[in-house]
Order: structure tokens, then C-alpha cells, then sequence
């Protein structure tokens, strides 16, 4: 008896040519709801101008190149609980921001359930609609999506994501002419949320997917996210 071929098809592999085919990738609206904090780091001088133009300035060296984190503190999909749940992004984008053409890699909790993983990967693609609906519009290539330790800290006016060598990134809030308070971009249209704080790059390295990126001194943002599918 011949023995069975193993599936060399991983399952990062599998879900980028099911769910994150670019010819494919459609809303489907689907209850789901995330509340937590989203923090980056990214190629522009401090500050970023994507916040206040909403995408439409040219990034600092006419590029954007960023790691950004997810820190879920609660949220749901389909009745999934995501609570908990730690999420890394690899971002590279070749012009204006609003201009799409964005390319991809998601790193997602490796203690997220399956349900929970494939979740995320709707909500990240666009393709459950809501808030990050127009990442349908904006993303042209997903370059990969796996499951990782993501190890998120939280400590003060520092923030940090651990994804073992891919993604050793550290920001720092930046403070004004009162010393114990940070700079703080309110009231804004941006994306991920209306009021955005001011932060630098402290040791910040990327490596991965043919990628080898050093922010330390670039721009951060810090951003309480409250998203949500059209059918929260």
C-alpha cells in the first residue's frame, strides 16, 4: 500500500489563495465587533502625515513601509470570542495611502482558535465588511497570513510587539509642554480612530518577506480602535 502524500499546501498558504485572492476578496457582511488599541511604527519622519490628510500627502520618502499591532481587549465574530487575542501586520505601501496598492502579511495569535483565526482574516482582508471594509479597496496582494507568538506589552507611554525575529518593534509616546502628557491629534477621520497620539520609534526592526526595515526614530501612532462589521 503506497503511503499518503503529506498536504505540503500550508495552511498560511491555503487561506491566502482562499480568502486573500485579490480577484476574489468580496464583502460578505458579518457580525463582528473589536475594541483594543492600535499601534504602529512606520518609514515617516515624525509626525506621519496620513492622519490628517486622510491618506492623500505623499508619506515622508514618498513610501510608507510599517509594522503595526492589534491588541484586542474584547471583541466577537459570528459568536467567536476574540478577547485576548494579539494580531501583527507587515505593511508596505508604494505611494499615498489613499491611493491602495497596498501589500500585506498578517501574524495572528497562535492561541486564537480556528474559528478565531479565520475570523481575523475576514476582518483584515475587508471582506466582513464594517470598518475595515475598505481594506478591500486599498489592499492589492496579501504576501502572507500564519500563526505566530505575538507578544504585545503595554507599559506607560511605551508600547511594544515581539514576533520572534520578524518583528522586534518598540514606540514612545511623545510629550508636550506639559511633560506627563502626550501629544495627542484629536478629532481626526482617520481610519483607525478619531484621536491619535503622537509616538516615535525607539528600537523598532523588521525581517521578513524579503524585508529587512529599521524605524528606530520614526514616527509611531497610538490609537484606541472600537471597529465593528455591519451587522454588530
Amino acid at each position: 500500500m503506497s503511503k499518503k502524500q503529506p498536504d505540503r499546501l500550508r495552511v498560511r498558504d491555503r487561506i491566502t489563495s482562499q480568502i486573500f485572492n485579490p480577484s476574489r476578496r468580496r464583502q460578505h457582511p458579518t457580525e463582528w465587533a473589536i475594541k483594543g488599541e492600535l499601534f504602529l511604527n512606520c518609514s515617516c519622519e515624525v509626525f506621519c502625515p496620513c492622519v490628517v490628510s486622510l491618506g492623500k500627502h505623499p508619506p515622508t520618502y514618498n513610501s510608507c513601509k510599517a509594522w503595526m499591532a492589534i491588541a484586542i481587549d474584547e471583541g466577537h465574530f459570528e459568536g467567536e470570542d476574540l478577547s485576548g487575542i494579539n494580531i501583527g501586520l507587515l505593511v508596505d505601501i508604494p505611494g499615498k495611502m489613499s491611493e491602495g496598492n497596498w501589500k500585506v502579511a498578517a501574524y495572528i495569535d497562535e492561541r486564537a482558535s480556528q474559528r478565531a483565526y479565520n475570523g481575523l482574516l475576514q476582518i483584515l482582508s475587508g471582506a466582513a465588511g464594517g470598518t475595515t471594509g475598505l481594506f478591500t479597496y486599498l489592499v492589492s496582494e496579501i504576501i502572507g497570513a500564519e500563526r505566530e507568538k505575538v507578544d504585545i506589552v503595554r507599559d506607560g507611554t511605551r508600547r511594544s510587539i515581539t514576533i520572534g525575529r520578524k518583528i522586534q518593534g518598540e514606540i514612545e509616546m511623545i510629550t508636550g509642554t506639559d511633560p506627563s502628557e502626550p501629544v495627542i491629534v484629536k478629532n481626526t477621520r482617520y481610519w483607525m480612530g478619531p484621536d491619535v497620539v503622537v509616538a516615535k520609534g525607539l528600537k523598532s526592526k523588521l525581517r521578513d518577506y524579503g524585508r529587512i526595515w529599521d524605524f528606530s526614530g520614526k514616527s509611531g501612532e497610538i490609537c484606541a480602535i472600537d471597529w465593528s462589521g455591519p451587522g454588530r
